[in-house]
């Protein structure tokens, strides 16, 4: 098997891809077009509008509400049709709206191609259409270029790319051209590619291109989002099993129900009516749209603190997560590289304050006096620096322009009472050495002020910079030797920490020296000491993560950087207690079985790839858990379609992400994900209150009909009173219901399993208690008004008040699964009381107003009849209330 490009020498390189320094001819590039297509990602599977709307129909209830329409259709019976087919269309289009807004991923990713591209042809620089590029055509890049394909590069000048699209990382890499001698590495650390899709940030460079369109880096990515089956949400797995359940009962009770109105004597058309009307008074039809509301309301409460919602039912997969998965950089951590360890003259020094606001100290370890080495170390990383820190007045903060590491630099040495600008003008410039892979160093030569000559400062990596140095400054400035020994220990300290270690050095040169090179710093320099930084967490994500543990949420850090780092900040944030972590490499050797029993105790993976994220997301899934997958790059789009909810970052995050995402954190902030986590759960039970009232107050209705007839009485209520009875009691507090506050502790309580129904043992129970009490008590109300002689119209009045005053009493049992309704303040919910107050009023007027009793059939009703209606309505509260009460005592005990 050949070795990858990157294992291959220059010369080998150009001999694989059958291609030379001159480029290719336009006749071959044109043959190769053909072989190998067009430079283009995977463009997916195009959204058909017609084929969303039709999917809104493809649902149980929906599929019983059609029957129900096209026989009341058959019958003549133009006003419930009217109703029916109004109810159906109100889901469907909410539903469009929402599903037409989907899969733009591919689209996004298509952005990061670059339009044109300059290559050598036929001897000469061409510019060419980023769409017609080979395997073997030479690429010019410069800095602020898009890199147009996957690149083995043959000359890098300085050449900087910014790979955070792939790797996740924002630290610009280096490149060199140098071929490595080890397979199987991480993208991070393949120094001699660029990869389609990255971004030049500085210096300039040549490479041939070995893979174009979905053969790239880049291209596999698109691939996989394109492929990647959308996992079905909890909310829709139990919605559709709840659908096809009540559905299949509810047939069943209205066939039940025109079978024995036929047997007691009443005509077939009207028990087909009846049966109609049944079905379309205990179907809960108004679910999907009490559904859709109750979630548009989380997005607006999410929305307020600072997380966008892009598809409705990922507001309840929130609040039933298990596992979030998260980058680090710029996810968990500031993205902000800050000095934080610092050793000068033998003494050792930690650094307060993060990021790129100099507000901070430089605290001595031990005594704590003046330390000149320190000074000087300090003075190297500020001089021999190429990146700038500027303060923005209108905005009063500190932003960078440069390389993040050379920034942090620049700002521990103004923690150290440095002047950025003083020092320039003290210390006048006159050559610089930039920063080359090769040496692993940059530095700057000055003029001293002090008058007695010029001064070269170094930084670099430290066994580069000890390898220059025979001599190291004391504490009070003078030259001594240097310990390697023990300066090597110390690397290695800073280094377990996590942090990313330089050392600075100095040389002196006489007055007449005004430029340097390379082997002028060969050797004679002296030590100054080592500065050791990193990118520090959000202060605001350890309270994140502590409380998401408290919920039951399980914290996984994935992320691109090295294993040492990854350790560092999952410990200080409290995800991992120990030095359990995985890297690609590691990931690479094992089957999915070996990861699926990893991903169960391992929490940190570091150095993986696109494909190791989507695998380690693969694996949780299989071992049943509910996953949130948090990331910025192109490099996680594959995981986060694949995940049950994406959460993209709104500021760092790039286009591909955002548009596979079902959420977008606004802040850039791990902490906003806690709070959208709340309120998923909010959703949620706002989402069951609404089933337990409407199923309750239609079961009922069902038990109350159905017994009516069995006992061969007259059919309680006719077909128009009974839609009249759903319009009145479900028409509005279904959707006030959606409005529910947040129940205290609700975000502490742990996540519910996955296979966990709508319809919990509690609410089935409470279900069933609540439809007996309805329908006896009713049952009570009719039989009793039917003794007394009165006519049937009256009898069917008073039975119809009862069951609308037992169903808005019952909205007040439903606001709460096990706290008292007494406990609770009717006005927390103003939408909802009102309701309740509007629903009353409307019973009223079909009671006594003309045309309303024409309509319905209804007759005035008495004081005496109101005086035993209410009461009888009233024992719904009780009831429940007693079994909330056993409950409570059951729990304590």
């Amino acid at each position: 098997m050949e070795p990858p490009y990157y294992n291959k020498t220059v010369e080998e390189t150009f001999e694989e891809a059958q291609t030379s320094p001159s480029g290719l001819t336009s006749v071959e590039a044109r043959r190769r077009l053909v072989i190998y297509g067009p430079n283009t990602l995977e463009k997916g599977t195009i959204i058909n509008p017609f084929y969303v709307f039709l999917h809104q129909f493809m649902d149980p209830l929906i599929y019983i509400l059609i029957i129900a329409a096209g026989v009341t259709t058959f019958l003549r019976d133009w006003i419930d049709t009217g109703l029916i087919i109004a109810v159906i269309i109100i889901n469907a289009i909410i539903g469009f709206s929402q599903e037409i807004k989907a899969e733009q991923a591919v689209s996004a990713l298509k952005t990061l191609t670059a339009p044109r591209a300059r290559v050598i042809r036929n001897g000469h620089v061409e510019e060419v259409s980023g769409e017609e590029l080979v395997p073997g055509d030479i690429v010019l890049l410069a800095s602020g270029t898009r890199v147009p394909a996957d690149l083995r590069l043959i000359e890098s000048i300085h050449l900087e790319v910014d790979e955070s699209t792939i790797t996740g990382e924002s630290l610009p890499v280096k490149k060199d051209t140098a071929a490595l001698s080890v397979k199987g590495v991480a993208i991070g650390d393949i120094h001699n590619m660029a990869f389609m899709g990255t971004l030049v940030t500085s210096g300039r460079g040549q490479g041939i291109v070995v893979a174009t369109g979905t053969k790239t880096q880049l291209g596999s990515i698109s691939v996989e989002v394109a492929r990647v089956k959308k996992t079905a949400t909890p909310l829709q797995d139990r919605l559709s099993h709840l659908s096809s359940r009540i559905g299949i009962a509810i047939l069943g009770l209205s066939i039940v129900a025109v079978a024995l109105g036929i047997i007691i004597g009443e005509r077939l058309i009207d028990m087909l009516l009846t049966g109609i009307a049944l079905a379309v008074g205990a179907i809960p039809e108004g679910l999907p749209v009490v559904v859709t509301i109750t979630l548009a309301i989380g997005v607006k409460r999410m929305a307020d603190k600072n997380a966008i919602i892009r598809r409705l039912p990922a507001v309840e997969t929130l609040g039933s997560t298990t596992v979030i998965a998260s980058d680090k950089t710029g996810t968990m951590t500031r993205n902000e590289m800050t000095v934080v360890r610092a050793y000068a003259g033998g003494r050792h020094y930690r650094v307060s304050g993060v990021g790129y606001s100099p507000d901070g100290e430089i605290l001595a370890e031990d005594k704590d006096d003046a330390n000149k080495a320190l000074e000087m170390c300090l003075r190297a990383g500020l001089l021999a620096n190429e990146s700038d820190l500027e303060f923005d007045e209108d905005k009063k903060e500190y932003f960078p322009r440069g390389d993040p590491t050379e920034v942090g630099l620049i700002v521990s040495a103004m923690k150290g009472g440095l002047g950025e600008g003083q020092e320039r003008v003290r210390y006048v410039e006159l050559d610089e050495l930039p920063f080359e892979s090769e040496r692993m160093y940059m530095a700057s030569l000055h003029k001293d002020p002090a008058g007695e000559g010029n001064i070269a400062f170094i930084k670099g990596a430290p066994d580069r910079i000890l390898g220059m140095c025979d001599r190291a400054m004391s504490d009070e400035g003078e030259e001594v030797e240097v310990d390697k020994g023990q300066v090597y220990s110390i690397v290695d300290s800073m280094g377990a920490e996590g942090l990313r270690v330089l050392a600075m050095a100095y040389k002196k040169f006489p007055p007449h020296i005004t430029g340097i090179e390379p082997e002028m710093l060969a050797d004679g320099a002296v030590f100054l000491g080592l500065q050791g930084m990193y990118d520090p967490p959000r202060e605001e994500v350890y309270e994140a993560i502590r409380q998401a543990k408290m919920s039951g949420i399980r914290v996984i850090m994935v992320t691109g950087d090295h294993k040492a780092t990854a350790l560092t900040i999952a410990r200080k944030l409290g995800i991992s207690g120990d030095d359990a972590a995985l890297t690609g490499q590691e990931l690479d050797a094992m089957t999915d079985d070996e990861l699926y029993e990893a991903v169960g105790r391992v929490s940190v993976f570091s150095r993986v790839s696109p494909l190791h994220k989507l695998r380690i997301v693969q694996q949780l899934i299989r071992r049943g858990e509910v996953v949130a997958v948090t990331g910025d790059g192109v490099n996680d789009t594959p995981a986060l379609k694949a995940a049950h909810i994406g959460v993209a970052m709104g500021k760092s995050g790039t286009d591909a992400a955002k548009e596979t995402a079902e959420m977008i954190i606004t802040d850039d902030n791990f902490a906003s994900i806690f709070a959208a986590v709340k309120e998923g759960r909010v959703v949620f039970a706002n989402i069951r209150k609404v089933v337990l009232f409407l199923l309750s107050s239609g079961f009922g209705q069902v038990i109350f009909i159905l017994a009516t007839l069995a006992m061969r009485l007259p059919l309680p209520l006719l077909p128009s009173q009974i839609i009249w009875m759903n319009l009145v009691t479900n028409g509005l507090q279904d959707v006030a219901m959606a409005f529910e506050p947040p129940e205290k502790g609700i975000e502490y309580q742990k996540p519910r399993p996955r296979g966990e129904p709508i319809i919990s043992r509690l609410m089935a129970e409470k279900l069933v208690v609540i439809g007996v009490v309805l329908a006896l008590g009713t049952l009570a109300i009719y039989t009793w008004e039917l003794e007394r002689g009165v006519s049937i119209d009256k009898a069917r009045t008073a039975a119809l008040t009862t069951l609308v005053l037992y169903q808005l009493f019952n909205v007040f049992n439903a606001r709460s699964e096990t706290r008292s309704a007494f406990t609770m303040n009717p006005l927390s919910n103003p939408f909802l009381f009102f309701s309740i107050v509007a629903s009353i009023i409307a019973q009223g007027a079909a009671i006594y107003w003309e045309p309303l009793q024409f309509m319905f059939r209804t007759t005035p009703l008495e004081v005496a009849d109101w005086l035993v209606i209410i009461p009888v309505a009233m024992t719904v509260i009780l009831v429940v209330e007693a079994e909330k009460a056993i409950r409570r005592l059951a729990s304590r005990s």
